[in-house]
């Protein structure tokens, strides 16, 4: 596995997910009580035993640079290679302003000089928003064993949302259409997880920015699918990709099921994460917790129901807390209730305040806000 060399796509702003990323990309958003988005992709190359990750960034991409360091944390920071920040790029528009990306290619032809750099034969490009536990070396296995130009990671329908890729394979499992923006969706969607040699991958890249080309979907999948030997890598296992506000509340509420959680949290593949350096979690006399996931540092004096509750968030005595997630540092005053709220850092719920929003259409508190 040491052929394989990851690159982690951090650049896109999502406006549906709002307040959520006010001041984050989606791959900084915390997710499972614990962890951020982008840990989720850093521990799957981990796993399967990658050494050399890029991360590409374009916007908001603070709060990520703080949260991967030097990489410490994923095995990451080494003398030669290990993870490498690549930093936010431009490119030239009417009247030379520089604008926002357009898509995947062009922000590769941005970090081109960093591509000749790469060690490995293989290469593994996937989204940083992509909440999974997937055996990549499993797929790159398959990828090699097949013969494949590129391998396209797959998930059921379960894990379907808009604007999705999708690939319909023949029998023998390589793809022979390749499409998106279907408004109702068939064959398999896509998971943004290709495997592709490094060889292949300078080529395409090099032939987009001769025509100004830049749609992975568009120019290169659709366009090379019969040109390409492209196939299908299905992945039946739980996946969750963070492009809403409802997106992210429903995939964080299923990891409430146990089966669910044993699936993402698999033990043979770790899920990596910085620590909260926090202490242990405190359920007072008065306190109660069900059916909840309750973060390192916690002071649980009320009642918490089915919630997420990561590190540091305190609920006072006579507080309510039912079916919301509370980022770190969240605090639920006395005889507040709460119930499908979404509140960012250290935000304060005041005392005998109520904040009621519903499981389709939850609410979300900014990051130090008092309400």
């Amino acid at each position: 596995m040491n052929g394989l060399h990851g690159i982690i796509f951090c650049y896109e702003q999502r406006s549906d997910l709002k307040e959520l990323t006010k001041t984050r990309s989606a791959a900084s958003i915390p997710f499972g009580g614990r962890y951020r988005a982008i840990d989720f992709g850093l521990s799957n190359l981990v796993n399967a035993g990658v050494s050399d990750v890029g991360v590409v960034l374009h916007g908001r991409y603070q709060s990520l640079i703080d949260h991967l360091g030097s990489g410490k944390n994923w095995d990451l920071s080494r003398k030669r290679g290990g993870l490498k920040l690549l930093p936010p790029f431009a490119y030239e528009r009417r009247g030379g302003v520089a604008g926002e990306f357009r898509g995947k290619m062009e922000a590769l032809a941005g970090v081109r000089s960093y591509l000749d750099t790469i060690r490995q034969d293989y290469v593994a490009l996937m989204e940083g928003d992509l909440v999974a536990n997937l055996p990549l070396s499993d797929v790159l296995d398959q990828h090699i064993r097949s013969g494949a130009d590129i391998t396209a990671v797959c998930g059921n329908d379960s894990f379907a949302v808009d604007n999705g890729v999708y690939f319909e394979p023949d029998d023998q499992g390589r793809v022979r259409e390749v499409l998106y923006h279907l408004h109702t969706p068939r064959g398999y969607r896509g998971l943004e997880i290709y495997i592709l040699s490094t060889r292949l991958l300078k080529e395409l890249v090099d032939g987009c920015i001769g025509r100004d080309q830049y749609s992975w979907r568009h120019d290169v999948l659709q366009a090379g699918v019969d040109r390409l030997n492209i196939r299908a890598y299905i992945w039946n296992g739980f996946a969750a990709q963070i492009r809403s506000v409802q997106e992210y509340y429903d995939r964080s509420m299923q990891l409430l099921d146990p089966a669910i959680r044993a699936d993402l949290f698999a033990p043979e593949r770790p899920i990596r994460a910085k620590s909260a350096d926090k202490s242990s979690s405190y359920i007072g006399p008065s306190g109660r917790c069900v059916n909840s996931l309750v973060g390192d540092g916690c002071n649980v004096e009320g009642s918490v129901e089915d919630s997420i509750l990561f590190p540091g968030v305190m609920v006072e005595e006579g507080a309510r807390v039912r079916g919301c997630i509370l980022f770190r540092d969240t605090v639920i005053r006395r005889n507040a209730d709460v119930a499908c709220i979404i509140t960012d850092k250290r935000v304060e719920i005041l005392a005998d305040r109520t904040l009621i929003g519903h499981a389709s259409y939850p609410l979300v508190v900014s990051k130090d806000a008092r309400v």
